[in-house]
């Protein structure tokens, strides 16, 4: 038996890893691509433990000596998307210039004139229209892996994808997605057009801009389900809490994950804080008194 929301399973006799291929639907596509694991389960470990140690000074006391208790590869489904932006965009550009101006002010009790240089702005208003191709936006298809998780993990490699094969994901954990279709066009489309809008910031002349507006047409849309390695652990830092889940970017190495904090370590960092503010005031006010 396998689960619904996996391709993969092990035989109960023989333990030969296996993949299920289920008749694609709509929400359910079969694979297009996989991108393969770089980093070993060992070394997957490791780039947690180095970061279980790096957290803030605000963490949990306990990260630095807590122990993985479960490490997986999980291949993770997830859409790839590419799309033609057309984009019309309006904006007021801002070229500098300089002026000398004169001012007066005051030295040794006399008023004196002066001059100095002044940076100024001239506004100009600009419209325009931008075609442009946006390739490789990455969104989840997972409910067990969040978007915000998925793009704390890129960037992936994607010049290294490979046509979807069972027996590329054979004796790991792979997924089915569980967002539907729609759910995930909807998250790559606000992905593509914030892409478009950083480009048009990029893009703006001068040396300065502001109200910067586009009105941008996403076509020739493709979405494809690609497989992608992600190391999953627990870290158990303390008894009495759940354990942490980290995730790692099976390719890179990159690392994501919430550290706990410790609301002691902030109290106290607010209290000294707040001496030391104190402990100035009162030298100043011993000073002015002087």
């Amino acid at each position: 038996m396998v689960a619904e929301d996996l391709r993969t399973t092990v035989c109960p006799y023989c333990a030969a890893p296996s993949v299920v291929e289920r008749p694609p639907s709509v929400d359910r596509p079969a694979p297009t691509f996989t991108l393969g694991f770089a980093l070993t389960h060992q070394a997957a470990g490791e780039r947690v433990k180095s970061w279980l140690r790096t957290r803030n000074p605000w963490s949990h006391s306990g990260l630095k000596k807590a122990s993985l208790q479960e490490v997986r590869g999980v291949y993770v489904p997830a859409y790839l998307y590419s799309a033609l932006a057309s984009s019309r965009y309006s904006a007021s550009i801002g070229e500098n210039y300089t002026e000398t101006e004169t001012y007066t002010t005051t030295e040794n009790g006399k008023t004196v004139t002066k001059t100095r240089t002044v940076t100024k702005t001239e506004w100009r208003p600009l419209r325009g229209e931008l075609d442009e191709y946006v390739p490789d936006v990455l969104v989840t298809a997972s409910r067990g892996l969040t978007n915000v998780e998925m793009e704390a993990l890129e960037p992936f490699d994607l010049r290294v994808l490979a046509r979807y094969e069972p027996a590329l994901v054979a004796g790991w954990v792979a997924e089915e997605p569980s967002l539907s279709r729609d759910e995930c066009l909807k998250l790559a489309r606000e992905e593509a057009l914030a892409r478009v809008g950083r480009r048009l910031e990029a893009f703006m002349p001068g040396d300065s801009h502001r109200s910067l507006k586009h009105d941008t047409h996403l076509g020739l849309e493709s979405l494809d389900v690609c497989l992608v390695p992600v190391w999953v652990l627990a870290a158990r830092y303390a008894p009495d809490q759940p354990p942490l889940r980290v995730v790692v970017n099976g390719q890179s190495g990159e690392v994501y994950g919430k550290a706990p904090i410790s609301w002691v370590k902030v109290s106290l960092t607010v209290l000294l804080v707040a001496a030391l503010g104190l402990l100035v005031y009162l030298l100043m006010s011993q000073g002015g008194r002087s």
